[in-house]
């Protein structure tokens, strides 16, 4: 009985201690922690033109994807 109640008052005590510090990088408080360059890259980096063109011939397209015939 008297191992049970240790068990409670430690459980007990051990919810009035914080939580413990974990540090798994640079701290961003720390004033003298290494800050990668920046370089600018504009918005529109990397992005393709979609305009409207004229359709191209559709028989010129359609001989292109036609199966071929075995007689040829």
């Amino acid at each position: 009985m008297k191992s049970v109640l240790l068990m409670a008052a430690a459980v007990i005590l051990s919810a009035c201690s914080g939580p413990p510090a974990i540090e798994s990088a640079a701290n961003p408080s720390d004033a003298g922690s290494p800050v990668p360059t920046l370089r600018y890259v504009p918005v529109t980096a990397g992005t393709v033109d979609y305009r409207p063109v004229d359709p191209k011939p559709w028989t010129e397209r359609n001989e292109r994807v036609a199966p071929k015939t075995g007689g040829e």
